[in-house]
């Protein structure tokens, strides 16, 4: 009789309920997961692209037709598709436009290959050709790039202006190109040239009137600060004031220290109240001694002080935002003081003029003709809440473009005609390789296709007809040829049209589309804890907690 095998003991890994899928399906869904993303997004490529309104879980409805921002409002779960939002996110974050491109682009890099991945081939083989490919198309893209000379400011400013109208054209503002590029271009040429930190670039929505009333501020302004009645007898202009910034409290009782004192008689405690006042005043005193006649801080100025300063002709403003005080800062120079004593003359800034003035419903404060002004602020009009905060996202990226052309003065032609010049390339190196690389070279070039065939489709005009003029154009050698929404042949060269945009943005979404496209193709399993589909719940409390809050409620205080 044959000895049976000893039973092997089961062995369980993870906990109950947990989902383990691996091999092809699982690779197959995770890029169906990506495609869908990329069919939400691809109706708003381009001029002609449309606009999502999302509305989130409190009711608060957006209009975007921004691929980071409509990505980071849906709240995607699926974890393979969580990395095309992060891709999204970092090609914002670094060139500030392209993102429905780079996350297009990714999708469609899956796309093309899953029927390769049906047939069996290896995502190994798959991973070093799109990185192969990837790479010849960064070397294409600066191999045709055009470099503008930065030495003739006229030109460079004409440069700025063509990129930031690009960037701009397939927004909301598109109808006010011209004037929204030109405020964008100053709004930059405003910053220091070492370092162009856009957050010094401050942008308030003020609601109300028509997109033509924006103004460009070469300076700080910020909104009227909450103020006490003695605010309004104090005067609201100045001609070259001393400015002093302060991070101090200059009202009653505003002392840090918590003390309990004891008093025996009446006069002990007018002692302490007189003592309260005598320090108030000695600060109040010491500002005025520095000669200062606009005072800024960022914590509260009371009733007291307001009055005070307004019998001496000086404006204060207390409660000022942290980032604006910054800015106020970096305009005027001086430095922000967390005392009142010993504050000299260094410490203070000035202005060429401060006044406060009215802004549609709001009063905002002004400070122009600032002596270190690397600072500037966009004051954005228009009818509806949704729409300022769209033209606010749409004047965030045009700046990023432009902050990344000052910095890089390479520029390519836009509207598709870059994806079809590196995807003639790709093909064409392609046939010189044998075996299955050659195949997923091909299909690299395929799916950079999908940029323009997308700009044409939500042009409404005929996309494959559009793609086989590029193709031959292409083939003739003509580099910037590209889609052309609004002529009747559909095609043009896009270089003489101005539609520039950095090759920066390019390369930048190239790279991101191909690494995120190699990550998903690189998993081969994919275990999901039954918990992480589930709300987050927040920490759990410690044993007993509940008994403890509850204990005494409803009693009233012990007898002693």
């Amino acid at each position: 009789m044959q000895r049976g095998l000893p039973m092997q003991p089961t062995v369980v890994l993870l906990r109950e309920g947990t989902d383990s899928s691996q091999g092809k399906p699982q690779l197959l869904s995770n890029i169906a997961a990506c495609l869908a993303i990329a069919d939400t997004l691809s109706s708003t490529l381009g001029p002609r692209g449309m606009d999502k309104l999302i509305v989130n879980d409190r009711g608060e409805a957006q209009i975007t037709n921004d691929g980071a921002t409509i990505l980071k409002l849906l709240d995607i779960v699926h974890p393979a598709a969580r990395t095309l939002v992060d891709i999204a996110r970092a090609q914002d974050a670094e060139v500030g436009d392209g993102t429905t491109s780079v996350v297009l682009l990714a999708a469609h890099l899956l796309k093309e290959i899953r029927g390769y991945i049906e047939e069996g081939v290896s995502p190994h083989i798959i991973v070093k050709g799109y990185r192969k490919a990837a790479q010849l198309a960064i070397d294409r893209i600066k191999e045709i790039q055009v470099s503008i000379d930065k030495s003739d400011s006229q030109q460079f400013r004409s440069l700025l202006l063509k990129v930031a109208s690009t960037s701009m054209s397939s927004k909301l503002i598109q109808s006010q190109k011209p004037f929204f590029s030109e405020m964008v271009v100053n709004a930059v040429q405003c910053l220091d040239p070492e370092d162009l930190d856009e957050s010094l670039i401050g942008i308030k929505k003020i609601p109300g009137g028509g997109m033509q009333d924006s103004i460009l501020v070469e300076g700080v302004s910020f909104k009227k600060t909450f103020t006490y009645a003695g605010a309004e007898q104090q005067p609201k202009s100045f001609k070259n004031p001393l400015i002093l910034c302060l991070n101090v409290e200059l009202e009653l009782k505003a002392e840090k220290d918590n003390a309990e004192v004891r008093v025996e008689a009446v006069s002990d405690y007018q002692a302490i109240v007189d003592a309260e006042w005598e320090i108030i005043f000695r600060k109040l005193q010491a500002i005025e001694k520095s000669g200062a006649k606009v005072i800024l801080s960022k914590l509260p100025i009371g009733d007291l002080a307001t009055q005070w300063f307004a019998d001496r002709d000086i404006f204060c403003a207390g409660r000022v935002p942290a980032q604006d005080l910054r800015r106020v800062v970096q305009a005027v120079g001086g430095s922000v003081q967390s005392t009142c004593s010993d504050i000299a003359k260094e410490h203070l800034g000035t202005c060429g003029h401060f006044e406060e003035k009215q802004v549609g419903g709001e009063r905002y404060n002004l400070f122009v003709e600032c002596p270190k002004a690397k600072t500037c602020t966009l004051l954005l009009r228009g009818g509806a809440e949704q729409f300022i905060e769209e033209v606010e996202r749409s004047l965030h990226d045009a700046i990023m473009v432009v902050k990344r052309a000052v910095r890089n003065s390479e520029v390519v032609a836009g509207g598709g005609a870059v994806e079809m010049d590196l995807s003639a390339y790709i093909r064409k190196h392609a046939l010189s390789i044998p075996g299955k690389m050659q195949l997923i070279l091909i299909a690299f070039a395929r799916s950079l296709e999908i940029i323009p065939r997308q700009i044409s489709d939500n042009a409404g005009l005929d996309s494959t007809d559009i793609l086989n003029k590029l193709r031959m154009r292409h083939a003739r050698g003509e580099t910037w040829i590209g889609v052309d929404v609004d002529g009747v042949d559909g095609v043009r060269n896009n270089m003489d049209a101005f539609v520039w945009e950095p090759s920066l943005v390019k390369v930048n979404a190239i790279s991101s589309a191909t690494e995120a496209a190699c990550l998903i193709l690189s998993v081969d399993e994919t275990v999901r804890n039954p918990q992480s589909e589930q709300p987050n719940p927040g920490p759990r409390a410690p044993p007993g907690a509940a008994q403890r809050a509850l204990r005494g409620r409803g009693r009233g205080m012990p007898r002693r």
